[in-house]
């Protein structure tokens, strides 16, 4: 896979030094590091698809010193790349030759009301955080990924991230109420409402929810709560096909309504896969089967017999042929040994060897379509090539992701990356699909931008971007090519 470098402009180094001693003298020397150890884990991303380079990561703890930070690396003319828990797939937090900005120390829950069932929190608050502090008031923050012990809420932000409860509550931009920014000049932009209607001219979180940092850097943000559930059922089946999950999942969908929280989809290889490769894990079902969902409904309401509703649509759904086993969890361990076979899946693909992984999304009525025609592709293209189609069915996002075949080196498969890019994303343009699901462009997915977005939206983007950031410092050359103004 060949990415052209994104560092379209180094500074002259003779301005990093001072510029770094006067950061220093403001934030505190301890958090400017410049040591080439401390740095290396914060230049590559976790697949290694991508090493960066910096001469100093910044760790500042205030939106003030954010501020600074940002107003005097604009006076230098020096490019800024922010990054939170560095569990990005696509390369958007990898720095090549400007300063990286951590906002790892800035982790504090500033306000959580019960009542308004909102949350201000700070940029450095890993997920799992957050989603603490919400249990503890009896509050549920929803979004659920496998990295969410990790990753961080700015990074969660900056990529509109999904998870496994979309279904039910939506991407981060639908949790979200307001933003706290500072902008590419230095300015902070304060726009942590908790309000849920606010009528007042143009949304402006929603520019800076899923632009990875290239348009201002999120600070803090206010987040929506809701009620904690009060009932779960959590059952995983073994079906035919795609096309009878899909089944599977309208009936659910008729039946629960909103009580459908996840629905989630993996083929026997996936299963496989974890069952080989993590420890702890075993086969809930007692024979194979050729796909599988993972189901999830949860209530507010404590006397909802979830169970009884699920048992009587899965009676239903085996008569109709579309199930053909399942079994429901009786206890909080077994339903969280059930997640675990789903949540497990991508680091289990790493123990077979190359993976090419695509983040797609389609409409839902074409999930199936999707998974059986571009397997059938890939397939006939490389024999012996083992395709990893999982994820969240309910909501139309497919992980398609390719392992290489037995034997075949991994370096020779992973250089057909592009090859396989251009089969997938144009099945999923002919079904009016997206190249990018939940987990941005960054850089992985630039090229592929410029081919798939419309002209006129790439111009809109590129307008947002020159008003925004005419220097062109904010983590430059993701997302887009962009072409600064400078002196």
């Amino acid at each position: 896979m060949s990415i052209q470098n994104p560092a379209s402009y180094i500074p002259d180094p003779s301005r990093i030094a001072p510029l770094l001693t006067r950061i220093a003298a403001r934030i505190g020397a301890s958090h400017v590091v410049r040591d080439a150890e401390r740095l290396a884990p914060h230049l590559v991303e976790g697949r290694g698809l991508f090493r960066g380079s910096s001469p100093a990561m910044l760790l500042p703890g205030t939106t003030d010193e954010v501020a600074f930070i940002v107003a005097a690396c604009a006076n230098e003319g020096v490019p800024l790349v922010p990054q939170g828990g560095n569990t990005g797939h696509v390369g958007g937090q990898i720095p090549f030759g400007g300063l990286l900005i951590s906002l790892s120390r800035m982790k504090q829950i500033r306000q959580l009301s019960p009542l308004d069932l909102t949350m201000i929190a700070e940029a450095g608050c890993t997920l799992h955080e957050v989603q603490k502090a919400a249990r503890a008031q009896g509050c549920l923050f929803p979004l659920s990924i496998a990295s969410e012990g990790t990753c961080c809420i700015g990074g969660n932000l900056s990529t509109n991230a999904g998870g496994t409860a979309v279904l039910r509550y939506g991407n981060m931009r639908e949790l979200t109420l307001g933003l706290e920014v500072v902008l590419p000049d230095g300015r902070i932009w304060n726009g942590l409402s908790r309000l849920r209607k606010d009528n007042t001219g143009y949304d402006l979180k929603d520019l800076f929810i899923g632009a990875e940092g290239t348009l201002g850097i999120i600070t803090a943000a206010s987040l929506r709560l809701f009620p904690a559930p009060r009932a779960r059922m959590t059952a995983f089946a073994g079906v035919p096909g795609p096309h009878a999950a899909l089944a599977l999942f309208r009936r659910l969908r008729d039946v629960a309504g909103d009580a459908l929280t996840g629905f989630e989809f993996l083929p026997r290889f996936g299963l496989e896969t974890v069952l080989k490769h993590i420890p702890g894990t075993r086969d809930p079902l007692g024979a194979p089967h050729a796909t599988y969902v993972l189901v999830e409904l949860t209530s507010t309401r404590r006397r909802d017999d979830l169970t009884r509703l699920a048992e009587e649509v899965f009676a239903e759904a085996m008569e109709a042929g579309e199930l053909e086993d399942a079994v429901i969890a009786t206890s909080e361990t077994q339903a969280d040994a059930l997640w675990k076979l789903r949540e497990s899946l991508s680091e289990a693909q790493k123990g077979e060897g190359g993976s090419i992984k695509h983040d797609v999304s389609v409409p839902v009525s074409r999930v199936a379509d999707f998974v059986t025609e571009a397997s059938a592709l890939c397939e006939a293209r490389l024999p012996g090539l083992r395709v990893c189609a999982f994820g969240h069915m309910g909501d139309g996002n497919i992980h398609f992701n390719l392992t290489q075949p037995v034997g075949m080196d991994k370096a020779a498969f992973i250089a057909r990356w592009e090859e396989f890019n251009r089969i997938v994303h144009d099945l999923v343009a002919g079904m009016e699909g997206s190249i990018s699901a939940e987990h941005g462009i960054g850089l992985l997915k630039r090229e592929e931008l410029a081919r798939y977005k419309p002209p006129s939206a790439l111009a809109l983007m590129a307008t947002l971007k020159q008003a925004l950031d005419p220097q062109g410092l904010m983590n430059p050359g993701k997302v887009l090519h962009h072409e600064p103004s400078r002196p």
